[in-house]
């Protein structure tokens, strides 16, 4: 090889070259065609604009900025970061194509979660299963309109829960392509949760309902602490074994931080273990957000079914709690009832801002704790029922 052929193989293996992918003979329409050639750009620009709301806006930054900056390495040509054996590869066929960094953020989610206020007032659990219908109307439109198979409508369905590990465990599951896209989206929302419930959850009460005062929540002992997760568990285990990693994991993160005796295990996981995860988790997230996976109509259509989930199942929430006070005595704030999604504890702050709103004097904050927490544990429920369903 002469120097002449060395130079041009070093001009053509740089990013200015291969930025711009040659046209393909084989893709006839013209959207389709410039996004094959102009793509990696475009994700590029998407990835910078995530930054920019987990940094300066911060829309969930501890998730958006790993999943913003591993979309940007995975759009770098040529090095292949994002390839089977490349960092990012590597790291998402460990942790999320066998579904160990979604286990192991629920058992942190579990040692931070107090249980208390759903153990306190259990028919608040209601509004948490409520909440659910939003998974199970977007599975529905997702196969009936849009044409997906059942496991992608399943995946697509789970981003209604608005949890995070959940999303990515099922997806990586039932459809493992479609997780950038779905992991994008189900973040987003959540991130967004301040600027999407309050306008579904005003359009669904009145000023007067939004001012009902809740009666002050009893104490729960520490042996009720500590049984009622080896409880959620055993139900588990008998009706819905698909659903026990993750709830396993999320009871296994609470006993450990309800039982007193192993308080090392219990900080390790709330801090040091998850924040490790969170790390490599959003990073092979990002590697999924590269030009040729995530610049479809299919992703399209997939950000459209989870807003549209993500809805129904704040509305489902509120609309709940309207029913529960028809057959009760001691009236409910129907607010917590959008505390039902599983977004923790983002969702109860919500219910509590727009209750202070309303009324000064009106604190929700524990008692969407409740709802909040029994979200969380429907969602895992959904997510082990659609195992079932789809796989």
């Amino acid at each position: 090889m002469n120097i002449q052929e060395g130079l041009m193989n070093l001009w053509n293996s740089t990013g200015i070259v291969n930025f711009v992918q040659p046209a393909d003979p084989a893709i006839e329409n013209c959207f389709e065609q410039f996004l094959h050639m102009h793509g990696m750009w475009m994700m590029i620009i998407i990835c910078l604009f995530l930054l920019w709301l987990g940094i300066k806006k911060q829309f969930e930054p501890l998730l958006l900025v790993p999943i913003a900056f591993g979309g940007l390495l995975s759009n770098i040509p040529v090095c292949d970061i994002a390839g089977p054996h490349g960092f990012l590869g590597i790291i998402y066929e460990a942790g999320i194509h066998q579904g160990l960094f979604p286990l192991i953020i629920f058992m942190g989610v579990g040692a931070m979660t107090d249980f208390g206020p759903l153990i306190a007032n259990p028919k608040t659990a209601l509004l948490g299963g409520a909440a659910q219908f939003g998974i199970f109307g977007a599975l529905l439109m997702a196969l009936c309109i849009f044409g997906f198979t059942l496991p992608q409508s399943g995946a697509i369905g789970i981003i209604g829960g608005a949890d995070g590990p959940t999303s990515i465990f099922v997806t990586s599951k039932l459809a493992p392509e479609l997780l950038g896209a779905i992991a994008v989206a189900a973040y987003s929302y959540m991130a967004l949760v301040p600027v999407i419930q309050p306008p579904i959850m005003k359009a669904l009460t009145t000023k007067k309902q939004r001012e009902i005062q809740m009666t002050q929540l009893r104490e729960v002992s520490k042996r009720e602490k500590i049984v009622f997760p080896l409880v959620i568990l055993i139900l588990c285990a008998i009706f819905l074994p698909d659903a026990c990693p993750l709830l396993g994991a999320l009871t296994f993160g609470n006993l450990c931080k309800e039982c007193g005796v192993v308080d090392r295990l219990s900080d390790t996981m709330q801090n040091a273990l998850i924040n490790i995860v969170t790390i490599f988790l959003g990073l092979s997230v990002g590697s999924k957000l590269s030009a040729d996976q995530f610049l479809t109509v299919q992703t399209l259509f997939i950000l459209v079914l989870g807003i549209i989930a993500f809805s129904v199942a704040t509305a489902a929430g509120v609309i709940m709690a309207h029913i529960m006070n028809m057959f009760s005595k001691t009236k409910i704030n129907p607010l917590i009832g959008a505390a039902g999604v599983s977004a923790v504890p983002m969702a109860a702050r919500v219910a509590n801002k727009v209750g202070l709103e309303a009324n000064p004097q009106n604190f929700l904050l524990m008692h969407a704790m409740g709802p909040n927490v029994a979200g969380v544990i429907g969602s895992a429920v959904a997510a082990g029922v659609l195992l079932a369903l789809c796989n």
